[in-house]
């Protein structure tokens, strides 16, 4: 069996009701001077000023920073750091979908280490004590509030950077279903099938273990059950919870193992098409899944979800959350796959795939999703 070593490092707080507790959690963690790092929905929608809020009512100062959007760039980033620096904060929030909580940990990074974040591009580069963080996610997708890794979009190399360290975790997350019944049905859809692929890709990853695949069966038992449901009744918070805490376990099963081709695959076509990520990951999964199960043995341990066949249901899941079938279909153009596939062979997740991967294999993904 793969050895690991398994360090739980953040408190987690789940239920309805649980966002009230922030304030109380900050101060629980020492927080005086806070930076709440919150996009621009989560001020439409309230949630922002209502994270304001509970931290004054607990007599903790706030800097708030909103200047980022989906895809948080490495500018993004220095433009919080540079926000946050003369306020020399002791404790960063997130609110929000895996972007929030990205930015916060990369600012992170720059504001507790120095430098850009382009220094903490791969893993364990922080020789500093970072700041103290809470999670708040208000989408059940990313799973980042489990996670030690920022991902953060480079532009300019066209890349997606993976800036991690043991630093870098949550110190506690704030699970509260009420936060996701903002969300519209496109967003539930995407988010909560890019959580269904983070199961089903972690399960059978060459660096899982015994411990990553108990948080990939969980998490596919939850998602798998509660995907159709929470589309039809958005107001059912049994069904948001156990989405919620689905994609909490999907992510503690990528920071316990690793992700796959599906993921490498995803990541060109958000680049150069701004399909979003779930949609992306959407249009290829069933594909990869119809590869690797043909590979070692992979097709018996999908066999022991007990979703039959399994390509088939994530062709349906799919179709029941309204997300594109075909690359067609998403205006990818045919002549464009070989360079898609370069550059899908160069992204990590990639490398974990329990099929080899390269530049054929992920022209092989692409022709069938064509």
């Amino acid at each position: 069996m793969t050895p690991f070593d398994f360090r739980p490092r953040t408190r987690v707080l789940f239920g309805a009701g649980e966002f009230a507790r922030l304030g109380e959690v900050a101060r629980e963690l020492g927080g005086t001077k806070c930076l709440l790092v919150a996009d621009q929905g989560m001020l439409d929608c309230g949630y922002a000023q209502e994270a304001i809020r509970t931290l004054k009512a607990r007599r903790i100062e706030v800097f708030a920073f909103h200047d980022f959007s989906a895809g948080p760039t490495a500018a993004m980033v220095q433009a919080g750091a540079d926000y946050v620096a003369p306020h020399h904060v002791n404790l960063i929030v997130a609110v929000g979908g895996g972007s929030s909580l990205d930015c916060a940990k990369a600012i992170n990074f720059v504001d507790s280490n120095g430098g850009s974040i382009r220094d903490y591009w791969g893993y364990g580069k922080a020789a500093k004590p970072m700041l103290p963080m809470i999670a708040v996610p208000t989408t059940a997708g990313t799973g980042s509030e489990a996670q030690t890794v920022a991902m953060i979009l480079d532009p300019e190399h066209n890349a997606k950077m993976i800036c991690g360290d043991q630093k870098a975790a949550f110190r506690a997350a704030i699970l509260d279903p009420k936060l996701t019944v903002s969300m519209p049905r496109e967003l539930t859809a995407a988010t909560g099938y890019d959580a269904i692929s983070h199961a089903v890709e972690t399960l059978v990853s060459t660096r899982r273990t015994a411990l990553s695949e108990c948080f990939s069966r969980s998490a596919w038992r939850l998602l798998n059950r509660n995907f159709e449901r929470v589309l039809k009744e958005p107001d059912d918070l049994e069904a948001r919870g156990a989405m919620l805490i689905g994609a909490h376990f999907g992510g503690l099963a990528i920071e316990n193992s690793a992700l796959g081709a599906a993921h490498a695959c995803a990541t060109p076509l958000t680049a150069h098409y701004k399909i979003p990520h779930g949609a992306a990951i959407a249009l290829v999964l069933s594909h990869v899944v119809s590869q690797v199960a043909k590979w070692n043995g992979v097709a018996q341990i999908y066999d022991e979800l007990g979703a039959g066949d399994l390509v088939h249901r994530l062709r349906d899941l799919a179709e029941i959350g309204g997300l594109p079938r075909f690359l067609q279909d998403a205006k990818v153009p045919e002549e464009a796959l070989p360079r898609l596939a370069e550059e899908a062979a160069a992204q990590w997740p990639g490398r974990f795939s329990p099929r080899p991967f390269d530049a054929a294999a992920a022209l092989e993904i692409y022709r069938c999703a064509y």
